[in-house]
């Protein structure tokens, strides 16, 4: 197959659809546009190596520099897109160039939700105020220098990021508080009793978070942020980082005509409402054929998968089956992993003790597993993420049986 694919977009989306375009025989030329100035590298790092420092740039990599010359793929950095024109086959560079493709893929991800609070600047008007969002390597080397001058750091947020950069600045020897307008801590992936568990956590290694905040504006006082709360509630940092999740970033295909609603809608195949337009990653919002509704993913693992689908849907390979979205967050050397979706009325099995940080937390819908949380239990872990791909129903009893292992336990329910 030639002609020319040109994609939009080089995290791991973008770069894995670069890498299996080429694994699976397309012998055409690729255009990989990156808007960052870095080769494409592991954006999980970007809550804690990359934010601590401790890690090198070439391990931070997803592949070494030469792989993409080596591969034949132009990849081309810190080349912003400005527009696309599905009609003619065109995308438009900030410069003014255009590129013709046969195919486009976008893969243009997320951005980072910005705080709905109003920030009070009467004593220092002219200075830039202190608040961080963290998305890409930049922003977390512009934190990281932010806390090597003041080692203060408020963080609005309890998920994945808001944690992970708690964990981060402590070790880095910041003082640090987290506020959070829901109820636990990771609530978005997780239920109340890991939630409690992340609580203390944080809390033994000397940070607070504070759940159930509603804040009502920001001051600056010209050397410090308060955050203040509508019950008249404060907290005070030298910085803030803002860390309350992210949006699809889908610019380029709403002025491109293209079918949006809360991300790029694309169908099973990763096809947009465009011919010869597909899109993959954080920015779409795709059609799950068992259920006949939409559903947008926001993990690492899904964007690698999704881009490794969309390549092929885009040489009209087979699809392959469908992996359980999955994740993982690592706060004080400690493994938290999670997979598919936990609802609030799903019924709760823990395995271990999620007090003590060791559990496998399963939730059971109609007899089937739905969703698994695991503390430090990556084995136990990956065979619950199988038997939610299986749609295996399983005994609630046996499952809780820590005298047996869950494949076991799976047995015992009837199945193989």
């Amino acid at each position: 197959m030639s002609g020319r694919i040109v994609i939009v977009g080089a995290g791991v989306a973008g770069a894995t659809a670069a890498r299996t375009l080429r694994t699976e025989g397309y012998t055409g030329e690729i255009v990989l546009l990156g808007a960052e100035s870095a080769l494409p590298y592991r954006r999980p790092m970007v809550s804690k190596e990359l934010l601590a420092g401790t890690v090198e740039d070439r391990r931070s990599l997803l592949h070494p520099a030469d792989f993409w010359a080596g591969n034949d793929i132009d990849l081309r950095v810190g080349v912003p897109v400005e527009s696309i024109d599905p009609g003619p086959g065109l995308v438009w560079l900030t410069d003014g160039t255009a590129i013709g493709y046969d195919s486009l893929l976008l893969a243009t991800g997320a951005r980072s939700r910005q705080l709905a609070v109003t920030a009070d600047r009467s004593v220092a008007p002219d200075t830039a105020l202190p608040v961080h969002t963290l998305r890409g390597r930049a922003e977390a080397e512009a934190l990281r220098a932010t806390l090597a001058r003041d080692p203060s750091l408020l963080i609005i947020g309890a998920g994945l990021i808001g944690c992970e950069v708690a964990a981060t600045a402590r070790g880095l020897g910041a003082e640090v508080a987290v506020l959070d307008a829901g109820t636990a801590p990771l609530e978005r992936v997780a239920p109340a009793v890991v939630g409690d568990y992340i609580r203390k956590l944080h809390a033994d290694n000397g940070v607070a978070i504070s759940t159930e905040v509603r804040l009502s504006h920001l001051a600056y006082t010209g050397a410090e942020v308060v955050a203040v709360a509508e019950d008249n509630r404060t907290w005070t940092a030298a910085a803030v980082l803002v860390a309350i999740g992210s949006v699809p970033d889908t610019g380029l295909a709403f002025t491109g005509g293209l079918a949006v609603d809360d991300g790029i809608r694309v169908d099973e195949r990763y096809r947009t409402s465009a011919p010869g337009v597909f899109a993959a990653g954080d920015a779409v919002t795709r059609l799950d054929p068992k259920s006949g509704r939409y559903r947008r993913e926001e993990h690492w693992n899904s964007a690698q998968a999704q881009g490794a689908a969309a390549a092929r849907s885009i040489l009209g390979l087979p699809a392959l089956t469908a992996e359980v979205p999955w994740g993982w967050s690592m706060q004080y050397g400690r493994n938290v992993q999670f997979a598919g979706v936990i609802r609030a009325e799903d019924e709760l099995i823990v395995r271990g003790s999620a007090e003590s940080g060791d559990a496998t937390v399963l939730a059971l819908r109609d007899g089937r597993p739905v969703g698994v949380v695991a503390i430090a239990r990556p084995a136990e872990f990956r065979v619950a993420r199988d038997l939610i791909g299986r749609g295996a129903v399983l005994d609630a009893g046996a499952c809780a049986d820590e005298s047996l292992p869950l494949a076991e336990a799976l047995a015992l329910s009837g199945q193989s």
